[in-house]
């Protein structure tokens, strides 16, 4: 039976999927490096399947030659894929699965702002009965940065479901049918020129790191809502705070953050003090049918190292194939 370490929180999300798998057995683990490799050491475990959590240094040493390290998930910029090529190791991620969980959130997101339903439900649950003026999002004109499957599932929403204009930022080449967008531009300034909303769909890596910052803030127009269900750290936090304050832009809707559990990068630009501020911890791809669809893919990803089957997986450090 082959041995399969899985975080905790992962393992609670994908239970049944995981509970059931046949040829594997699967075990809850600690999320923290140390423990993790702690236990797939006391229990002579081959893979782990693991979530957001950072992991840098003995999680590479406990595993075997050949082990797979699989991300629950789309985003890996905390794995090393590096140190898993020198270690061995197989590194994989669970795209494609989770792009309706997600893409539905940044909707949801959206229509929050646009009718100020945090705000509201905080009001009236206090016994206010405060009655703003909302703006509806037929005729609006959203950009979706990142033209990836997430992203291209967004604007498919916007534009056929909500009536909405969707002009898309194709940062990185995604060859991908760009189906639901008006138009399609390489200019970030271009893109979000004329936006009421902004969503941001690109992955985290070190090319990507703070791509809004100061100055890509101040290209939005001021009445337009942020939305980020990316990476955290595509977004410099310190000049978004600025913008907020200043009014610069009309609010922003997180999902994701360069700290998780949220902590602000710097003590006196705290994004929860602010009224125009839309907070959910990390959650867009945390439904059901998401978890179970990510936890099959990640044990099929295992299933196929196992049986050499390396050019089938969802292969995030294919160099490490010319260790074997």
């Amino acid at each position: 039976m082959i041995k399969v370490a899985v975080t905790e929180t992962e393992y609670h999300k994908g239970r049944s999927v995981f509970e059931t798998a046949e040829g594997v057995h699967c075990f809850a683990a600690p999320t923290d490096e140390e423990g993790l490799a702690r236990a797939v050491r006391s229990a002579g475990a081959r893979h782990a399947v693991v979530g957001t959590g950072r992991y840098a240094d003995d999680l590479y040493r406990a595993l075997p030659k050949g082990g797979v390290i699989a991300r629950f998930g789309v985003g890996h910029d905390n794995i090393d894929k590096t140190r898993a090529t020198e270690a061995g190791l197989l590194c994989t991620n669970t795209p494609g699965v989770l792009d309706d969980s997600v893409a539905e959130h940044t909707v949801a997101l959206m229509l929050a702002a646009a009718r100020h339903l945090p705000l509201l439900t905080t009001r009236t649950k206090a016994g206010d009965w405060v009655q703003p003026l909302g703006r509806e999002l037929r005729g609006k004109t959203l950009a979706v940065i990142g033209c990836g499957r997430i992203g291209c599932r967004v604007a498919h929403i916007a534009a056929f479901g909500l009536g909405m204009r969707v002009i898309g930022c194709d940062v990185l080449e995604m060859n991908l049918p760009h189906v639901g967008f008006a138009d399609v531009v390489r200019k970030f300034s271009r893109a979000v020129g004329q936006a009421d909303f902004v969503t941001l769909h690109i992955p985290g890596t070190p090319q990507t790191h703070h791509f809004l910052d100061q100055q890509r803030l101040e290209q939005m127009p001021s009445n337009a809502w942020l939305i980020n269900t990316a990476r955290g750290a595509v977004v410099d936090e310190v000049a978004l705070y600025d913008a907020l304050c200043q009014r610069r832009i009309a609010g922003a809707a997180l999902d994701v953050f360069g700290v998780e559990p949220y902590a602000p990068i710097s003590p006196d630009k705290d994004l929860r003090t602010l009224d125009n501020v839309i907070m959910t911890p990390h959650v867009a791809s945390s439904t059901q049918e998401a978890c179970d669809a990510m936890a099959r893919r990640a044990l099929e990803n295992i299933l196929l190292a196992e049986r050499g089957q390396y050019q089938e997986m969802d292969l995030l450090n294919e160099e490490v194939l010319s260790r074997f």
